[in-house]
């Protein structure tokens, strides 16, 4: 630091933040994701594309399968693929809105969950328009269910790991 001849300390001043870069940096994996589920939302990802290439597999795996029992598991693991991709989502989301922000893990789970639901809102209502794809309901639901389990988690995990950094000593703040 550099003292001036009155003995005070020269204030040197901090640069000027880019909020947008801040917020980019934040927020573009999120963004990323969400552009991600926007192309699966597309025809090119309906069920009668998806069933090209899952039931020659699940065929492949299970060839004692009777055809309706694949057309199940088709129908199951499309479901399975809602929870997951808003799991993923849900977690992008959590990380851009904690990043430089304190505050209660479960008010930005909250925040999380409702982005999510609201993404998957009007994902569907896109859906409506996509030639040979149709909204449901129990979509948004299945969506909302893996932003959810996602945050309950990741609280988990934190609490977990919280726990065994304090046991460790290394959570514990010095006297």
């Amino acid at each position: 630091m550099n003292t001036p001849a009155n003995g005070f300390p020269r204030l040197v001043p901090k640069p000027p933040v880019d909020r947008f870069n801040e917020w980019l940096k934040r927020w573009l994996p999120a963004l990323i994701w969400a552009v991600v589920i926007w192309v699966l939302s597309t025809s090119v990802f309906g069920d009668a594309h998806t069933s090209r290439f899952i039931l020659p597999l699940l065929h492949w795996l299970f060839p004692a399968l009777p055809q309706g029992e694949l057309l199940s598991w088709h129908h199951v693991i499309r479901k399975v693929a809602h929870v997951a991709v808003y799991f993923v989502f849900s977690l992008l989301i959590s990380r851009a809105v904690r990043l430089g922000h304190p505050g209660s893990r479960w008010r930005f789970a909250l925040v999380a969950v409702a982005l999510v639901a609201a993404y998957a809102t009007v994902d569907e209502i896109h859906q409506s328009f996509v030639p040979g794809r149709t909204a449901a309901v129990e979509d948004v639901a299945l969506d909302v269910v893996g932003g959810a389990a996602a945050q309950v988690v990741a609280g988990l995990l934190a609490f977990w790991w919280g726990g065994r950094r304090r046991d460790a000593g290394l959570g514990s703040k010095p006297e």
